[in-house]
């Protein structure tokens, strides 16, 4: 701790030689969360949802309490704890998941919708604190690309984020191929928030405590990028940018063996759903995906995704209200990275990949 004690005071507006841009953070509606309510109340909820929201919005532990507080804060509470953890701006998004579990597809829309319409009016109260992605009701493609063009258009929103699975069902499929077109026509990243896995995948996790940030997360979010990639989707939106948070879920740790064992079964012809590509998953890695440290403040890990990747594609998150600790700022603060590549890591990418 010694190192991480010698840095600078947390502090916004760029002192220390860049501004802190968090590009992972979350809030909720009441709306929103009081529907999860009534979904594990009813019975209506998957096995993921009811462990993961049948905990944070019926708890009275001090850890659900606040999250709920924070969530539900866009306003002074929220900027306050921006300010003594030094960030400077950040990016927002619905909490995961969203409105995908939902079942009332009008429910859905209405609840993304005005979801929007909160987070919009937030931005302009602040604009140069907080930027929004667009929330959409995948389980509506026609609807969710008209929702994403009017973030982009209308509301001033960045980005467009979707939590992983709807119900089960994958980006991949061609029935979400409108969201796609959408993000093309608008120019805008698309950022995979990790979801609770469905019912056929959670059991085992489930079972052993595993199902949530700790390990089920990423483990589902990473197959789906996964499925995307493998699907030839980078082939067919050649400008298409995706993120992940986590360090990328872990997948850059596994890109080697990735690789060989997808070359091996295009070779072999072991699946009818694998074909030849145009690049292998590494380099898409380093051409179309994007990974945030978000809940991941870990030195060796941010250096081997830059390592493998490369500087421009990695950046900065704190996992906002989830993972709230201005000690991990300190320390990332310390990495040993040049100032140009700090900079990069804090700052302009997220400038760049967001178009701010």
């Amino acid at each position: 701790m010694s190192d991480i004690a010698t840095a600078a005071d947390l502090q916004t507006g760029g002192r220390q030689g860049y501004l802190r841009i968090a590009t992972e953070e979350a809030f909720a509606t009441r709306d929103q969360i009081d529907v999860y309510l009534r979904m594990v109340r009813d019975g209506t909820a998957d096995r993921g949802m009811t462990s993961l929201w049948g905990f944070y919005a019926q708890s009275p532990s001090a850890r659900a309490t606040q999250i709920i507080e924070r969530l539900l804060d866009l306003g002074e509470q929220r900027l306050a704890d921006m300010d003594a953890a030094g960030i400077d701006k950040a990016v927002l998004a619905l909490t995961s998941p969203g409105v995908q579990p939902l079942l009332d597809m009008e429910e859905a829309r209405r609840i993304a919708g005005n979801a929007n319409d909160r987070l919009a009016e937030r931005c302009a109260a602040h604009p140069d604190r907080f930027i929004g992605m667009t929330a959409v009701a995948p389980q509506d493609p026609q609807w969710s690309a008209r929702e994403i063009l009017r973030g982009a258009t209308q509301l001033g929103f960045k980005g467009v984020q979707i939590n992983s699975h709807t119900q089960g069902r994958y980006l991949d499929e061609p029935f979400f191929d409108p969201i796609f077109r959408a993000l093309g026509d608008v120019g805008q990243p698309l950022y995979i928030h990790p979801g609770t896995p469905p019912d056929s995948m959670i059991g085992p996790l489930l079972d052993a405590g595993l199902d949530g940030a700790i390990y089920g997360f990423g483990v589902e979010t990473g197959m789906h990028l996964l499925r995307l990639i493998t699907a030839g989707i980078f082939d067919r939106y050649p400008d298409l940018q995706i993120m992940v948070g986590h360090m990328g879920e872990a997948l850059p740790y596994w890109l080697y063996r990735l690789d060989y064992m997808h070359q091996a079964g295009i070779r072999s012809q072991r699946y009818e759903r694998m074909r030849p590509l145009k690049r292998t998953i590494a380099g898409y890695f380093r051409s179309n995906v994007l990974v945030t440290c978000s809940g991941m403040a870990w030195e060796p890990a941010i250096q081997f995704a830059r390592q493998v990747m490369g500087e421009d594609r990695v950046m900065y998150a704190m996992d906002y209200p989830y993972q709230y600790e201005a000690d991990e700022v300190r320390a990332l603060d310390v990495m040993d990275l040049s100032p140009e590549s700090k900079r990069k890591f804090f700052q302009t990418n997220a400038e760049r990949w967001f178009d701010l």
